[in-house]
């Protein structure tokens, strides 16, 4: 008799992908579809929407038969997902109006800049936690009621949907319309406080109540599948970044994780505190379990995946991903040579939105080597910056840091880590932590695992990275980093309002 299984949907920028996973919280079979990515104009980035849908058809049967298995052998299905990436669609047809633009577009930078003009800042944050920015969903929902014919029309009449991926796919599977809290969290509509939809915020950013999805908990039967798996209950959903955290089991106040993707995210989880940040991070839902929500602190971090894929991709400096740890590894340091990633400004804790890449100190002397090593430890100095920042904030030094995410297989960048925070950097049993998060809330919400105690006893350290730097050397290249970022500011000018 084979064993059931919760499944899991991971719904991310550059793919999507379906694994199964067992009580151990053991990975047993995995299936993975890339999306196209869209760039209309520089700094526009979107998808397709019903192309994500058409892979998740694709990637969830294909698991199932990879691991032997049938719908019947599921007992719950969980969805983690990119934030903040927007879709808006029609309610009896089920087709998007336009593509999904995501979390790394800025195109609303004018919406932002006027928001902020109009003195309605304060009122913002005040209400919902996050900093008038570019990276949130609502100024993308606002400019898509601005910009698509019939939309605002639309949505004011109730035929109009808005939702994050996650609601996308919740209503493509059971034809509810929801979202959960942490994804709310991260549109710039919701109370943080209540957990409710703000009129307040509503009306400045004039978005029609109408079109808004149902806010819910993270572990909750959303609904059960009409399609592609029938009868499975859909019962969890969570923000790929704090269904990270609740894979690495960061159930206690001061726990933190970085997740290293396309971008990197640090959560550190202040418990049913919700932490006000003086050092430019962001005040956030971690997961609601129940009725009283857990929140966290969240430094953002725009680019380090996807800038090994430019080096790879725009640059051909390398052919594969993983040959940036071999190129980087032929010299002893980067040579005087510093890559700042700014492609979309700088998130946190700078929130510079008109900053712009730049590359320093080069000299007849540097080789693409020194470019590779740059590459990987621009990834190190932005955890440093935002754990400067978590420290501060907090009053608790963080004392380890738990990782997870596709970058976490490079054991040079992984040391650089340790070695720029003077702390130990670990790596559990599989590196699944955002899908694994996403299994863990749909498994509690049908009994399959009866508390976060089991949960806890389920992770294991596969690996660790102890520190090994020089103090002096620590210093003197953070001071070089950090004239390296100083020199990436201003490269935009001030944007109009459309």
């Amino acid at each position: 008799m084979s064993e059931r299984v919760v499944a899991a949907i991971d719904q991310g920028t550059t793919s999507t992908r379906c694994l199964l996973f067992n009580r151990a919280g053991r990975m047993l079979a995995v299936a993975q579809r890339e999306h196209r990515q869209h760039y209309p104009r520089p700094g526009l980035v979107e998808h397709d929407a019903a192309e994500i849908w058409r892979n998740v058809t694709r990637v969830v049967p294909a698991a199932l038969k990879s691991a032997g298995l049938t719908p019947d052998d599921i007992v719950g299905l969980g969805i983690a997902n990119q934030r903040e990436t927007t879709v808006i669609w029609d309610r009896h047809t089920g087709v998007p109006l336009a593509r999904a633009i995501t979390w790394q577009d800025t195109r609303t930078d004018g919406i932002v800049a006027r928001l902020v003009e109009d003195g309605h800042a304060p009122l913002i944050t005040s209400i919902c936690g996050l900093p008038p920015a570019t990276y949130f969903a609502g100024p993308r929902l606002r400019w898509l009621l601005d910009h698509v014919p019939g939309a605002r029309e639309g949505a004011e009449a109730g035929d109009v949907l808005f939702g994050t991926m996650e609601s996308w796919l919740i209503w493509r599977l059971t034809g509810r319309h929801v979202t959960d809290v942490t994804n709310a969290s991260r549109t710039m509509l919701m109370d943080v406080r209540t957990l409710q939809w703000s009129d307040k915020l509503l009306d400045v950013l004039r978005v029609p109540r109408r079109m808004l999805p149902e806010i819910r908990p993270n572990a909750e039967v959303y609904g059960t599948c009409g399609t592609l798996l029938p009868g499975v209950p859909v019962a969890g959903a969570l923000g790929d970044q704090q269904a990270a955290l609740v894979g690495q089991v960061c159930f206690a106040p001061g726990e933190i994780k970085c997740t290293y993707g396309t971008g990197a995210f640090l959560l550190m989880n202040t418990g049913h505190r919700l932490a006000e940040s003086t050092h430019g991070l962001i005040p956030t839902v971690g997961y609601l379990f129940g009725d009283t929500p857990v929140y966290a602190l969240e430094g953002a971090i725009a680019v380090t995946g996807s800038l090994v894929q430019w080096f790879r991709d725009s640059l051909g400096m390398i052919g594969t991903a993983a040959q940036i740890e071999t190129l980087a590894s032929t010299v002893p340091d980067n040579g005087g040579c510093y890559i700042v990633p700014a492609f979309s400004g700088l998130y946190s804790p700078r929130w510079h939105p008109e900053a712009r890449g730049v590359m320093v100190g080069l000299t007849s002397f540097i080789n693409r080597g020194h470019l590779a090593r740059a590459v990987l430890e621009a990834t190190g100095w932005q955890t440093r910056e935002v754990v400067d920042a978590m420290n501060a904030d907090s009053g608790v030094p963080v004392a380890r840091l738990k990782v997870d995410g596709g970058m976490t297989a490079n054991h040079l960048l992984m040391q650089f880590v340790a070695d720029v925070l003077d702390v130990p950097v670990e790596r559990p049993l599989g590196s699944e932590a955002v899908s694994l998060g996403a299994a863990y809330a749909a498994g509690l919400a049908v009994g399959y695992w009866p508390d976060l105690e089991v949960l806890r006893a389920n992770w294991h350290r596969a690996a660790a990275w102890e520190p090994a730097m020089d103090d002096a050397l620590r210093r003197r290249e953070h001071e070089n980093w950090g004239r390296a970022v100083n020199r990436s500011y201003g490269w935009v000018q001030s944007p109009s309002a459309d």
